[in-house]
């Protein structure tokens, strides 16, 4: 296993997603938040892209990602463009970053491995989504959690214009029913990004009749993030067949680091199973 740099370039430019930034691009080094780190670990024929959530970090992820390690498969923890850092580095990104970030390593995983699965959470869900649209059958299944679909609240409306007029809003992190689990994200949330994501939300849904994959959905009733409307949305859309829904009855939005966590590890490695027969078998998945 092996954990990349513990720093980031942070770039601060002229954009049209932050027209209030220098001129001049800034290019400093930023330290990653303690276990906000990218992850990889290059195991077996059978390869996973995980993608984390919007104002997160791949720790949300870590545990599921050290599941499947140790189980030789190959996986991707990727730390999206201006997470895992602080806020402001945020605020000069969108969702262009943050797609072609995930696309880069689906490509990066395909060049080695025979099957890719794509896993998210939330934002995470929905990148996985417009990757399984664009990237067809180069993706042999989905396994999303509790996956973000539209911006709620009548904040949501209100975007357009009040990011020109506040940088920020109440961070997003934390939903944890489990004691003494901590989400690594922001107190904080830019409003440039926010916009952003909702652009994304909407481009996706318009996508959603484009995924044919395999899917397994996982969604707590009871998430003060993410609504259970969003993952019907999701459902109802999809071309996908061969589709499980799975309720985690003792976790809140960050299922991943709460009660369900271990039955999500679980209900994913066993989808890989039935759809990667070779996993499992000698030499399929070796690694260190």
């Amino acid at each position: 296993m092996s954990v990349r740099s513990r720093t980031v370039k942070s770039s601060v430019k002229h954009s049209p997603r932050c027209p209030s930034a220098p001129s001049d691009e800034q290019e400093t080094l930023v330290p990653v938040l303690p276990g906000a780190e990218p992850f990889r670990h290059e195991g077996g024929e059978v390869g996973v892209l995980l993608c984390h959530g919007f104002t997160g970090s791949p720790q949300s992820l870590r545990p599921w990602a050290d599941y499947l390690a140790e189980r030789g498969l190959t996986v991707s923890l990727p730390l999206l463009p201006g997470h895992g850092t602080r806020w402001e580095d945020m605020a000069v990104t969108g969702w262009q970053d943050w797609y072609a970030e995930v696309d880069r390593e689906l490509r990066v995983l395909r060049e080695t491995c025979e099957r890719v699965f794509v896993f998210g959470l939330s934002m995470g869900g929905a990148l996985s989504l417009r990757l399984a649209a664009k990237h067809g059958e180069a993706i042999s299944g989905l396994v999303l959690v509790n996956p973000a679909n539209k911006v709620h609240g009548l904040s949501a409306y209100a975007l357009p214009v009040a990011r020109h007029l506040v940088r920020t809003t109440k961070g997003l992190a934390d939903d944890i029913a489990l004691p003494g689990s901590h989400e690594v994200g922001y107190d904080r949330v830019p409003l440039h990004a926010a916009h952003s994501v909702r652009r994304f939300f909407r481009l996706v849904d318009g996508e959603l009749p484009q995924v044919t994959q395999p899917v397994v959905l996982l969604h707590s009733p009871q998430d003060h993030v993410v609504p259970p409307a969003d993952s019907a949305r999701i459902l109802s859309r999809i071309s996908s067949t061969d589709v499980s829904e799975i309720l985690l009855e003792q976790s809140y939005h960050v299922a991943t680091l709460d009660h369900d966590a271990e039955r999500i590890f679980d209900e994913s490695y066993r989808f890989i199973g039935r759809l990667a027969p070779s996993v499992g078998m000698k030499g399929s998945t070796s690694g260190g």
